[in-house]
């Protein structure tokens, strides 16, 4: 199983509607999806609601859940699937813990999830905590969506700082990149900004970015891909998104 964090240092970025894009296409492409949630604004639960939870995320920091997770999921069917671990109220609790004590049964937890899963696609909420620091150390990879403003080019700034520090116990970590999103091609300002960025990080940029779409907000609304959507202008999106997605899966090196 691998295991891919979506994180940046800034709400409204487009962690969820990424984490929620990359399940519906990876669905399609025939693997078994698990998708935590360890953001409580439950966006991504949201979206996926017509896919079954099986597990709190709260619970995903606790030792004694190992069991329990094999208990929830001896029985699930063959073939591709989505299952959901939603995040919940006590995850506000997890935050207050020290890292040491829950860093180690999260990753215990993602590591039995293994035996049913071809990938988990964790989803973080905008701000450095613990749960952020153990799905970063449980990960093979990390991406972080990027709008072309100035604060979230500052927590992109402090997304790096958290990583590298993070791969001093995680090694295996590997940065997919920063991916421009609801990027404006009109709005001067933006445009300048996304190509200070890749004079900044060529190394470190995705060579693909997704607009601001009006189509993907309606995607996310009615809990389907954007390529559901019958609309004209869902077209570019549907395109934009489909890249990311492909170029998510071919550098995971995800065998389905």
């Amino acid at each position: 199983m691998k295991v891919v964090t979506v994180a940046q240092q800034k709400g409204g970025d487009g962690k969820s509607t990424n984490i929620a894009h990359l399940t519906f296409d990876f669905l399609e492409r025939g693997l078994r999806v698990a998708v935590c949630e360890l953001d409580p604004q439950g966006n991504v639960a949201s979206t996926l609601r017509q896919f079954e939870t099986f597990c709190t995320a709260s619970k995903m920091f606790e030792p004694s859940s190992t069991d329990s997770l094999h208990a929830a999921l001896a029985g699930l069917p063959d073939g591709p699937l989505v299952r959901v671990i939603a995040a919940d109220n006590a995850m506000a609790d997890v935050n207050m813990r020290k890292f040491d004590q829950v860093a180690g049964a999260f990753k215990q937890n993602v590591e039995a999830l293994a035996a049913y899963f071809d990938v988990l696609l964790i989803d973080t909420a905008p701000s450095l905590n613990v749960s952020l620091a153990s799905a970063l150390n449980a990960s093979d990879c990390v991406l972080s969506p990027i709008q072309m403003e100035a604060y979230s080019i500052q927590g992109i700034r402090k997304m790096l700082t958290v990583i590298g520090n993070i791969r001093k116990l995680n090694p295996k970590l590997k940065f997919l990149g920063m991916l421009p999103n609801m990027v404006d091609a009109r709005d001067p300002r933006q445009v300048r900004n996304l190509a200070e960025l890749k004079a900044a990080y060529p190394q470190l940029m995705i060579p693909l970015e997704i607009g601001r779409r009006g189509s993907i907000a309606d995607a996310m609304a009615t809990g389907v891909p954007v390529w559901k959507i019958k609309k004209t202008t869902a077209r570019k999106a549907s395109q934009e998104v489909r890249a990311v997605a492909a170029y998510v899966f071919e550098k995971m090196e995800i065998a389905a």
